[in-house]
């Protein structure tokens, strides 16, 4: 199995900085892409930024310009550095990964880490 430890989670004023990183272990074969998602109160779970195996990347259009996904591929970890941060980003957010074995896709989730953005 994969197992996705995130971390650099916590509180903020607005305006505000944080990176957060998501390191993989376990049974990994063929990364295909690994991302943010994000869930607050009483909201579904969604895409924040997502970058392929190919170096191709997405981001919902309420952080453009603000968060950055990066990748260390030799230590299959994913960074989100997230800047000029607002109240309405608080969330929890979840680290995600997509692998490709023998044809068919897994997907994988991380436990969360809360996001908190006073005004």
């Amino acid at each position: 199995q994969v197992q996705l430890v995130e971390s650099g989670g916590g509180l903020v004023q607005a305006g505000g900085s944080l990176r957060l990183s998501c390191s993989a272990s376990g049974r990994l074969f063929s990364i295909n892409a690994m991302g943010w998602y994000r869930q607050a109160p009483g909201k579904q779970r969604e895409l924040v930024a997502r970058i392929t195996s190919g170096g191709n990347i997405n981001y919902v259009d309420s952080v453009k310009g603000r968060f950055t996904i990066s990748r260390d591929n030799a230590k299959n970890t994913v960074y989100l550095q997230m800047n000029s941060l607002k109240p309405e980003d608080t969330a929890v957010y979840y680290c995600n990964l997509r692998q490709r074995i023998m044809q068919s896709e897994y997907e994988y989730w991380g436990q969360g880490t809360q996001v908190t953005v006073s005004s």
